[in-house]
């Protein structure tokens, strides 16, 4: 991961640009950089993962059809003037899939460009192409421009939204653009997330692509489905292998990430660098993870945590996270944890996950869809939300320990086509969930039949039941019962309903207070559906659980 921050406006200063960007040095910490464009700043936080060189560092400008070079240290982010002959400065954090093929067309069009670097070729694509070019990329970013031609600022994100943004507004008007919202809560009153699949032009919103917006059904029948979902998939997980640095993988043991990881050691001539954890008492999926890396034979690694471990690491993963969510919070001990070890103890630097399977295919929630009208709203609302929840969770996770993760699951081509399949198609009338995808592999056998076919077992669930339980006694020794009462009534906006989640809020107000509308509300199942109205979001607490915590 890197870090971006854009000060759209003259307003503002060098010295709190400095320390609002160091605030995310954790995503980017190899390198620095803030230019002064003469009319705001672009602050960058680098994470070397394609084209190592000084010439990859950003912000990347343009004068003509060629890349200028920043001259000087880049360790510390000392404040740069944007070079008189630029035309255009921008800032990425992304991973620009197919950019090779980019780079050949724009250099026979004439451009010429300095380093191996992905995301070099974006003020090119911008001086070509202009906004058009957001459409045109099939990438996960997240990117401040600053044109000087016309004196206009210029931000985008990707479709999905699994690379991070977050925007406020001055009392002058001077928009904020940053990749976390800790880096806005000194310079903005009230921190918005970008929206996903738009781009920002001189204080105007405009919707690119939205993925969650299916206007008609493709018309494959079962077995062409099945192919489509196939080679879309291991597609997808073939361009996140591209990396100049180490790339590892989370493995849970459960069908997503094991997917992901037979699909990566078919394509891959080496052992795969496997992770898996759970706690020390109850861990569900340990041994399904362990199972998946004998059969794939990868070199597997295991990290075991405590209930100490778990409590200690509450308050800097709310931190981390900018959420109070319960099933966010809870799913990202674990990840925090395994990804902390990850970074203490390998040399790898980009992570492969599992994210997107379920909202596109379905959780254990949505076997209780009353109809297929019905899953593919549930369907769209969690992929049109999802930037606030699972991906949030990765995101934050993997780069807070110098990471940069890959969601090969949230892959365009993938997503685009997996959300246009008949929802007819896609509710569980076989006996089992996510049958699609689970068909799609059967016959590859890239992974144990076992685990090709086992019932889903939410993350937090599966690291340990005991995880949820310790979280939950915890928070109940933090409050009498008159505290708690008192305390709810302290928030008006997604008001905290136990224990638990007012801990969740009161953490999360201590780092940003009053930015509680950053998250839309708590994560729940369709509560009005048969079956779903509950009080927890975990999956052990619905009928259909069944087999899924063994």
């Amino acid at each position: 991961m890197c870090s971006v921050l854009g000060y759209c406006g003259s307003g503002g200063s060098y010295e709190d640009i400095s320390s609002a960007l160091r605030r995310t040095r954790s995503r980017g910490p190899d390198a620095a950089r803030i230019v002064n464009t003469g009319n705001g700043y672009l602050g960058f936080n680098r994470l070397s993962i394609m084209g190592l060189t000084e010439e990859g560092m950003q912000p990347f400008t343009c004068a003509g059809m060629r890349t200028l070079r920043f001259d000087g240290d880049t360790d510390a982010p000392e404040q740069r003037k944007m070079p008189e002959e630029s035309e255009i400065l921008l800032v990425c954090n992304g991973e620009i899939y197919g950019f090779r093929t980019i780079k050949e067309e724009l250099q026979a069009k004439g451009y010429s460009f300095i380093s191996d670097s992905d995301c070099e070729i974006l003020p090119a694509m911008y001086r070509e192409y202009g906004t058009d070019m957001f459409r045109m990329l099939d990438a996960e970013f997240a990117m401040i421009l600053y044109d000087r031609r016309k004196d206009s600022w210029i931000a985008a994100r990707d479709p999905i939204g699994i690379r991070p943004l977050y925007y406020g507004i001055r009392e002058d008007g001077t928009f904020v653009f940053a990749s976390e919202p800790k880096n806005l809560v000194s310079l903005v009153e009230k921190i918005d997330p970008f929206p996903p699949g738009h781009y920002f032009r001189d204080g105007v919103f405009v919707k690119y692509r939205d993925l969650s917006e299916v206007t008609k059904y493709n018309e494959d029948n079962l077995e062409e489905i099945f192919c489509r979902i196939h080679d879309l998939l291991i597609d997808g997980v073939k361009k996140r292998l591209d990396s100049d640095t180490p790339v590892g993988f989370l493995l849970s043991g459960g069908l997503d990430s094991s997917l992901v990881c037979g699909i990566a050691a078919h394509l891959l001539d080496r052992p795969l660098q496997t992770w898996a954890i759970g706690m020390d008492i109850d861990a569900i999926d340990l041994k399904y993870a362990r199972e998946v890396a004998d059969y794939i034979h990868s070199d597997h690694h295991e990290v075991i945590i405590t209930k100490e471990d778990v409590i200690n690491a509450l308050e800097p993963v709310i931190e981390a996270l900018g959420t109070y969510d319960i099933t966010t919070i809870r799913a990202s001990i674990g990840m925090y944890l395994v990804c902390r070890a990850i970074h203490e103890q390998s040399d790898v630097r980009v992570i492969l996950t599992g994210e997107i399977s379920d909202e596109i295919f379905g959780y254990k929630y949505t076997d209780f869809a009353p109809d297929a009208e019905e899953f593919q709203k549930e369907a769209e609302k969690r992929i049109r939300e999802i930037h606030m929840y699972d991906v949030l969770r990765a995101d934050r996770c993997i780069s807070v320990n110098s990471l940069e993760a890959r969601v090969p699951f949230g892959d365009l081509d993938f997503a685009s086509y997996c959300m246009a399949v008949d929802p007819e198609k896609k509710l569980n009338r076989y006996g089992k969930g996510k049958y699609l995808l689970r068909r799609a592999f059967e016959e590859d056998e890239l992974i144990p039949d076992s685990i090709l076919w086992r019932e889903k077992a939410a993350f937090s669930d599966a690291v340990g039941h005991s995880l949820k339980d310790d979280l939950a006694e915890y928070a109940e020794s933090c409050y009498t019962d008159a505290e708690y009462e008192a305390g709810i009534l302290k928030y008006n906006h997604a008001r905290p309903f136990t224990k638990e989640s007012l801990l969740y809020r009161d953490i999360f107000e201590k780092y940003y207070p009053g930015q509680s509308e950053m998250v839309a509300d708590f994560w729940m199942p369709n509560r009005s559906w048969e079956g779903c109205n509950v009080t927890d979001p975990s999956a052990r607490v619905l009928s259909n659980y069944g087999d899924s915590g063994k």
